[in-house]
């Protein structure tokens, strides 16, 4: 394939925005070569500007769990925007999207919108130290929870690939309230909080992480953390950002049966519309203005247009909940085919997969935690990566993320992936 326009654009691109892109993971630094700009997308394929057809598994990077320009949703939006595109005014499209989310997730009251994760994730951090009246978090190394100073301690994903985990511009103060623990291991979180004895606050982790590959909490960890919050009395924050309402129609919390205090969200819930919120249990989320002494607001926060997006994902969701069955079918089985063709071409690997999420690491040790995914094969990487772009298959451009897999894959997309992936692991 060809990509004469992309780099045209490219070029141009770099002239005008820092790096030739609005989101550092997208400009291929981790990958080499040039982005690939694309033109359209419908269901589970993109179109580019030089009119080639990709196989989509980054999905938008997880909300399009229905394919691109899934229609219920394109149609709210078009029918919405023709009565105004925004008020900062209340509307009752608000309350309806709420009622809805509230309904679907265990274990929340009331929730908040904004306009994206990180604030999502900022907004739940602050309301937990408003709350408990303390002032230090925990947070995981590899876990991503958007670019808030309080988080870029070891983030995964982007903050890995350009080598700046810890960010120029994040003050010290800043960083000293963000104590650092390893994902899967509890004695390490049980330590932290021995020596932190009641300035703890909350611990936020990505319940089934997603910034360092796509890595499951070992049997009875988020059990675990659950009862060290409990009998310390420090918030449980899940970030769902990417899990919420893409592993079953509740994320996590239902999944696994375990119960947070506070939820956060984005991706799905804004159905590709810019979107994010917080829930938890009305005593906590009272604590926000204009009840509480909290504050938190935002002009397009519950925008209508991003709105009427995510009250049709939702419905669609919430409608039928065989999705998530599809789903899990469908990636078990481009799991399968993966780990065939990659044993039959003596390639090392490890395949992690929870529901529709999903990640390759070119290392035959299991990935638990950010330490083990940062042992994989980089340079096998990028040659798997550029070579299955040339086939027509695009995955995330780095080794730090998830694949994500939409309903509107067929079984034609995935055999087709496969064989894919069989021609190009030959060569690595």
């Amino acid at each position: 394939m060809l990509y004469q326009r992309s780099s045209q654009l490219f070029a141009e691109a770099e002239k005008v925005i820092p790096g030739g892109v609005n989101s550092p993971v997208r400009a291929f630094k981790a990958v080499g070569g040039t982005p690939i700009f694309v033109k359209s997308a419908q269901g589970a394929y993109l179109y580019d500007e030089d009119g080639n057809r990709l196989i989509d598994y980054i999905n938008s990077w997880g909300p399009m769990i229905l394919g691109h320009a899934y229609p219920p949703v394109v149609n709210a939006v078009i029918e919405k925007a023709k009565l105004g595109t925004s008020f900062g005014m209340p509307t009752a499209l608000e309350t309806e999207i709420a009622a809805l989310a509230v309904k679907m997730v265990p274990n929340i009251d009331k929730i908040r919108f904004v306009n994206s994760g990180t604030e999502a994730c900022m907004s739940a951090i602050r309301l937990a130290r408003g709350y408990t009246k303390k002032d230090k978090i925990i947070k995981f190394a590899g876990c991503y929870h958007g670019h808030s100073d309080s988080f870029l301690i070891q983030a995964g994903s982007g903050a890995v690939t350009f080598g700046t985990p810890n960010s120029p511009g994040v003050t010290a103060g800043t960083a000293k309230d963000t104590l650092l623990a390893r994902y899967n291991d509890l004695k390490n979180i049980s330590d932290l909080i021995e020596g932190n004895q009641n300035e703890i606050a909350a611990i936020i982790i990505e319940p089934v992480a997603g910034n360092m590959g796509c890595i499951p909490p070992n049997k009875g960890y988020l059990e675990g953390l659950r009862k060290l919050c409990t009998d310390n009395d420090i918030l449980l924050i899940f970030d769902e950002v990417m899990t919420g309402f893409r592993l079953a129609k509740g994320g996590v919390q239902e999944l696994f049966n375990i119960k947070a205090d506070i939820v956060t969200f984005g991706k799905v819930i804004g159905g590709g519309l810019p979107v994010g919120a917080f829930a938890a249990r009305a005593e906590i989320m009272n604590y926000l203005a204009p009840l509480g002494p909290v504050y938190q607001a935002g002009t397009l926060s519950g925008n209508p247009l991003a709105m009427a997006a995510g009250l049709a994902m939702l419905k669609a969701l919430n409608e039928d909940e065989s999705i998530f069955k599809r789903l899990e079918e469908k990636t078990a089985y481009l799991e399968t085919g993966i780990r065939k063709v990659l044993t039959a071409n003596n390639v090392l690997f490890t395949i992690n997969r929870v529901g529709s999420m999903i990640s390759v690491h070119f290392d035959a040790t299991p990935v638990t935690d950010f330490q083990s995914a940062a042992r994989g094969d980089n340079e096998k990487f990028k040659k798997f990566f550029h070579g299955l772009l040339q086939e027509g298959i695009y995955i995330a451009p780095s080794a730090y993320e998830t694949w994500f897999l939409t309903d509107a894959l067929t079984y034609e997309d995935l055999d087709f992936t496969i064989d894919a992936i069989d021609k190009v692991s030959s060569t690595l």
